[in-house]
This record gives C-alpha cells, structure tokens and sequence, in this order.
C-alpha cells in the first residue's frame, strides 16, 4: 500500500489567477535500490491543467547537470519543436514525492518549472475560493472522488454560527449576507 501525502496551501492575497508552489528537483532515482535519494535544489513552479507534461527550463538542467535522456515533440504557445527530455526526481511541499518523472526542456517565463497533468492526475486535485481566499490541495495517491454536487444536495454546509444578515457573506463575494446566499432566507 502507497502512503498517502499531501498538501494544502492558502493565499494571503485573496483569489489567485495563477498557482505557484515550490518545488525540489534532482537527478531522479530507484527508491528501491538502497541508494541514498539525490541532492535536491529548489525551483519555483507553476501548476497548469492545460499542461500535457511537467517543464523544466535549462536553469534546471544547468544547476543540477542533467543529461537528456531522448527528445520529444512538443506543442506550445510558438507552435511545436522537438525538445531534449530528461528523467528527474520532483518533491512537492510537504513531503508529496515522485522519484522518477519525464520532464521535458521548455522556455517558461518567470518559474522554471510547470507541473503538468503528467502529475496532477496521479492525485486528487481541488482549487476552493472560500472567503476570498484562494486554497489549493493536492494529495497521492487519489482515495476518493470529490462531488460537489452531492455534497450540496446531500447536507447544508455546516456552519459554527448563524450568519448575521449585515455580516460579510461567508462564501467569500464581499457582499452583506443578506444580499448575496441570504436572499431566498
């Protein structure tokens, strides 16, 4: 049985249009051969659903003195072009690990690494903007589907105290409550 890790950041910002982590690349590495795991260099990563597979810039490539590993065609904003590909190890926040992915070298503007659906769909994924605040959760490997349909059809959320028909809405739209989710009470 895998053991399940995860993380869960939140902004300070209120709602974000992008979802940047760090993240830890090294050479990657065989968890069962008794070898000790690879040094490891820290990276900013953007996280992209329309991303096919995990980038990585030659930033990465240089600083940890990667070898290709083969080449790839690749489709992006400029078009496509065949691309060197590399095997490398990827730590997210909080432990969330992968040894061994295939990466693919890309020029990225402003992060050096975007995490693509090569590893999101290896876990569970959810973005939430409750009170104004983006939270985003990632968790390996995936233990259960996420229905929000069911979730709102089957109970009211749970609330720790009645909502003031003057106070903010708690659902995070900066309204009074009475003229946002309170109108139909």
């Amino acid at each position: 049985m895998i053991e399940c890790k995860a993380f869960n950041l939140t902004s300070n910002k209120g709602l974000l249009a992008a979802l940047f982590t760090q993240c830890h690349i090294g050479i990657a590495f065989d968890p069962n051969s008794g070898q000790l795991p690879p040094q490891l260099v820290n990276f900013n990563a953007l996280w992209d659903t329309g991303a096919t597979g995990t980038v990585i810039t030659s930033r990465v490539v240089d600083a940890l003195g990667l070898k290709p590993t083969g080449q790839q065609r690749v489709f992006h904003a400029d078009g496509e072009s065949n691309v060197n590909t590399y095997h490398i190890c990827l730590r997210l926040p909080n432990e969330v690990g992968f040894p061994i992915i295939k990466a693919t070298e890309g020029k990225l503007n402003g992060f050096d690494v975007l995490i693509g659906m090569d590893i999101i769909t290896q876990g569970d994924f959810s973005i939430t903007n409750f009170q104004g605040k983006t939270s985003f959760s990632f968790r390996v490997p995936s233990i259960g589907h996420v229905d929000f349909v069911n979730e709102i059809t089957s109970s009211t959320p749970a609330r720790s105290s009645k909502v003031g028909r003057n106070n903010p809405c708690p659902c995070g739209s900066t309204k009074k409550y009475k003229f946002c989710c309170g109108q139909n009470h």
